[in-house]
């Protein structure tokens, strides 16, 4: 079915079906979806390259990628925060466009998908403290959602983000109350504004009850399995061992867990760990009792929301920009249990 077929059976002229499916504001709520009902309703998928022409737009969806942060893209989170937020970009019929670049070259590159009109906005990876992408990308007129926050930004900015320090206070506090006291933290790189919101809610938790953050017990590095096990074997070689872990991601947790066994010690009984982002769709997190207790939050989601988030932003450009605080669940799996009684 072409869209000349489609506005027939509607009995509206083929200019208004086309707005209407471009979302222009000037059709009225009502008319849009009936005609976005149609189109699903006979399958139909207008033709991109008309949708260019007409409408001067590239129907396409740019994620730069800088080399230093390699590690993302073969990250199973990554991957999840693509998957979802590629379902949002094919069932409006946009493409997306993956670039990866030499670090000093990441600011040339939003400025060439401006310039040449690649892409109609961009979704930005892994924020900084006071990270620069967001004003270079408010002077060149990019549409642009940020997955995660910047501290330190005064620019309004649209933003997709789990709620890091409350998940990291909330694991915390569970272990605290598992009579563990000396609680590691295996997290991210700090200069990373995820990893830092994690350790505040670590270090918020512990000083709430009196326990002063002991910085023997916090190790800060790439999310790898090889950098969670150097990080216990460390650790564990102390005279005062964790009886716990916080660890800012599977894998990590994966190799805190190596670590463990070398030592002969058992999880969840003679030392436990707590995990964050563990709904992955691709790496599960055992199968009907979870081996991690796990701070979760569904990565996939997030992708959907921001994808959605930033075609909004695109169709409705003078909107304020909208924000979304997800928060994560605790779940008990087999990897958490009393700390150890003294000997």
């Amino acid at each position: 079915m072409n869209l000349k077929e489609l506005a027939t059976k509607l009995g509206l002229s083929p200019t208004t079906v086309s707005r209407a499916l471009n979302d222009y504001p000037e059709v009225n709520e009502v008319t849009r979806q009936r005609v976005k009902a149609a189109a699903k309703r006979h399958n139909y998928h207008p033709n991109a390259r008309a949708i260019r022409l007409a409408t001067g737009r590239a129907m396409a969806i740019g994620h730069v990628i800088p080399l230093a942060t390699r590690h993302e893209i073969v990250n199973p989170v990554f991957a999840d925060f693509i998957a979802g937020a590629g379902e949002v970009y094919s069932r409006n019929d946009h493409d997306m466009v993956l670039s990866v670049v030499p670090d000093d070259e990441e600011d040339a590159a939003y400025r060439a998908l401006r310039s040449k009109g690649n892409v109609d906005g961009v979704i930005v990876h892994g924020p900084r403290m006071e990270d620069h992408r967001i004003a270079l990308l408010h002077e060149i007129g990019l549409p642009f959602v940020v997955h995660g926050r910047a501290s330190g930004v005064t620019l309004p900015y649209p933003w997709v983000d789990v709620n890091n320090r409350r998940a990291f206070h909330r694991a915390t506090d569970f272990l605290l109350d598992l009579g563990h006291r000396r609680i590691a933290l295996v997290n991210g790189l700090e200069f990373m504004d995820f990893a830092m919101r994690r350790r505040g809610g670590y270090v918020e938790a512990l000083t709430a009850r009196g326990l002063p953050p002991d910085p023997a017990l916090m190790d800060s590095n790439e999310m790898t399995e090889v950098s969670g096990y150097r990080a216990a074997k460390r650790m564990l070689a102390s005279p005062t061992p964790p009886t716990a872990f916080l660890a800012s991601s599977m894998i990590s947790g994966m190799g805190i867990r190596r670590a463990l066994e070398e030592h002969g010690l058992k999880l969840g009984r003679d030392i436990s760990i707590i995990i964050h982002d563990d709904d992955l769709s691709y790496m599960k997190n055992g199968e009907d009792v979870p081996i991690f207790t796990a701070t979760r939050s569904s990565v996939r989601e997030a992708g959907r929301i921001a994808a959605d988030m930033l075609l909004g932003l695109i169709a409705h450009p003078q909107e304020v920009p909208p924000t979304r605080l997800l928060e994560a669940d605790l779940v008990i799996g087999q990897s958490t249990g009393p700390a150890p009684l003294a000997v």
